[in-house]
């Protein structure tokens, strides 16, 4: 499955509240999620290979997963 990363979410990766979280380690979590996702919706409790928790926001659409935000821990 194709996971798209929203801007707005790359640019969240660079504030403190998510520091150590790395694009890799989102992509591996939104692989992660069984079924379709027809709504945004939260899913919570991954964590980085850093050890950081965090949570993303995310919706199924045409082209793939769309990853719209990420809330570190």
């Amino acid at each position: 499955m194709r996971i798209i990363i929203t801007e707005h979410a790359r640019k969240r990766l660079k504030d403190l509240r998510q520091d150590r979280i790395a694009t890799s380690d989102i992509i591996v979590a939104a692989r992660g999620i069984p079924g379709r996702i027809p709504t945004a919706t939260r899913f919570r409790g991954f964590f980085a290979k850093s050890g950081r928790m965090f949570d993303i926001v995310a919706k199924d659409i045409e082209n793939g997963r769309l990853v719209i935000t990420i809330i570190g821990k």
